[in-house]
């Protein structure tokens, strides 16, 4: 937190020049990004001592305030929301947001870690890829600070409305799906992970943008002006908003399932925020859309490719450690029998 709070002071004392203020905000988003990752890991170990009956409702939350590792997720989660407000207080929406997709890769090395189970030529070329895709996509764009930080009422309001109806519709999509009404197979549980992990996406998406203009009353008025600014309360809604869909993505399934949409929609939502509500400029023109395009495509065909890493698939090692371990010497796997039954 300190280091958070410190380089929020340096940044809007004005210490650092602009170019100083950008590749600190670079290293503070990457800092967050790694904050996010260890909350994911965290956050899906206490979720998986939860009955998935209880997905999308409070009592989900009320079992994991009884996981004592829950809250060093969240704990993890809070330190990342302070280095994500920090790098935002130095560079702007359309910049900041995308480098978090890193959490990804980063939840994949933990995971390894966490699980013991190495990283093959999958991971290190899906890592690659996506790194390449993410620096084009930076470069090809080169999104650069608008006309002014402040953003009309009504702008604000037809954008946090949309934004909102974005995240309505893929909750009612994911409650009725078969895992929704409580069909509870592994396809369906899976198709649910998918569905709220875009939608806690979107919703950190908002979140982002709020904490951004909550950055212009810190710039004209102090601390005292950030408790005055409405973007602080709506901040803090639309963050446990997107707690709550993200608890309930990975509930209802894996990491596997939950991590792609959570990581490509929040950058995706913030970018659209940064370029029609802050009036970000990017890189106009049919080639630079086009190689932009490119990279967006490598990269979120590297987030897939690596989000379905089997070391993101925890429930089914840890079964296969426990079923490793109540076996005896001498007794023969279920697989091997002479007879096996057919689907």
């Amino acid at each position: 937190m300190w280091p958070a709070a410190w380089a929020w002071t340096k940044i809007r004392l004005g210490a650092p020049r602009r170019e100083g203020n950008a590749l600190l905000s670079y290293f503070l988003a990457v800092l967050a990004a790694c904050a996010n990752a260890t909350s994911s890991v965290l956050q899906r170990k206490a979720n998986k001592e939860v009955p998935q009956k209880e997905n999308l409702s409070w009592k989900l939350i009320q079992s994991l305030l009884h996981q004592p590792i829950w809250f060093f997720g969240i704990l993890a989660i809070t330190v990342g929301f302070l280095l994500q407000a920090s790098a935002l207080g130095a560079g702007e929406l359309a910049v900041v947001e995308p480098i978090l997709v890193l959490e990804l890769p980063f939840t994949l090395i933990l995971a390894s870690r966490v699980f013991r189970s190495g990283m093959g030529a999958r991971e290190w070329g899906s890592i690659l890829a996506m790194t390449a895709g993410l620096a084009g996509l930076l470069y090809f764009l080169s999104p650069t600070a608008g006309r002014s930080d402040e953003v009309h009422l009504y702008i604000w309001l037809i954008g946090i409305g949309a934004n909102l109806a974005l995240v309505g519709v893929l909750v009612l999509w994911g409650r009725r799906g078969p895992a929704g009404r409580g069909g509870g197979t592994q396809g369906s549980g899976a198709h649910q992970a998918a569905v709220f992990g875009i939608a806690g996406g979107s919703a950190f998406g908002l979140t982002a943008a709020l904490m951004k203009g909550m950055t212009t009353y810190y710039s004209q008025g102090g601390f005292g002006a950030i408790f005055t600014s409405w973007q602080l309360y709506a901040m803090v809604a639309s963050g446990a908003l997107g707690m709550f869909l993200v608890q309930s993505a990975l509930n209802a399934g894996k990491l596997i399932a939950a991590q792609p949409g959570l990581s490509l929609s929040d950058p995706i939502i913030s970018i659209l925020w940064g370029v029609l509500a802050f009036h970000e400029r990017v890189h106009g023109g049919p080639i630079h859309l086009l190689m932009a395009a490119l990279s967006t495509a490598v990269l979120a065909a590297a987030v897939v490719v690596l989000a379905r890493s089997p070391l993101l698939s925890d429930d089914q090692q840890q079964g296969t450690q426990d079923g490793q371990s109540r076996r005896r010497p001498g007794d023969q796997p279920q697989s091997e029998s002479p007879h096996p039954a057919r689907s």
